[in-house]
């Protein structure tokens, strides 16, 4: 991995999700009614830190969840014949809410597609905004994030790897690496 370009360090990965809790605050006018949702798994820590640096700013914790999509999929038979599903934390209502979801990378947009499908289930929010970490752009979908920690244009060929300390047991970063 010593030859894999390094995008971000966990500073500039920190000071991205800084800027984009202030700009959700800027956007919703404060906390009302917004919660924020992670797509499982690395999209549920982020949004975990998304809510710190909300609280750090404003002194209020917001509503935080986690969504697993395994079961909405368009792709599902592709991952696994028996894909492990997880389970979704969403503790409280979103009707009529202002939901952040939260994902680390945005590429195709199959996988927001995905979780507003699953999101959709769970009541019907005011808004739903989308907020990435990475946008590494190559959508299939229409589909644009609202909040973005830091553009990187990629090809075909490489591939984004998002590391963090909670599950990867590393130090946080955002890698590009050649597919083989």
């Amino acid at each position: 991995m010593n030859n894999v370009p390094k995008i971000m360090d966990k500073e500039s990965i920190r000071r991205a999700l800084m800027r984009i809790a202030h700009e959700i605050l800027e956007k919703n006018k404060g906390t009302e009614d917004l919660c924020i949702i992670g797509i499982r798994t690395r999209g549920a820590i982020l949004a975990e830190r998304i809510n710190e640096c909300i609280k750090e700013i404003e002194g209020k914790n917001v509503s935080v969840g986690i969504l697993d999509i395994t079961l909405y999929r368009d792709d599902l038979t592709l991952v696994s014949h028996q894909p492990i599903v997880h389970e979704t934390l969403i503790n409280f209502d979103i009707t009529n809410k202002k939901v952040i979801l939260v994902d680390d990378v945005l590429f195709t947009g199959r996988t927001i597609r995905a979780a507003l499908d699953a999101l959709i289930d769970f009541g019907r929010p005011a808004n739903i905004q989308l907020a990435v970490l990475v946008d590494r752009g190559h959508r299939e979908l229409p589909i644009r994030a609202d909040y973005v920690g830091k553009n990187i244009p990629t090809s075909l060929e490489e591939s984004v790897k998002v590391i963090l300390e909670e599950t990867d047991k590393d130090m946080d970063q955002v890698l590009i690496e050649t597919k083989r």
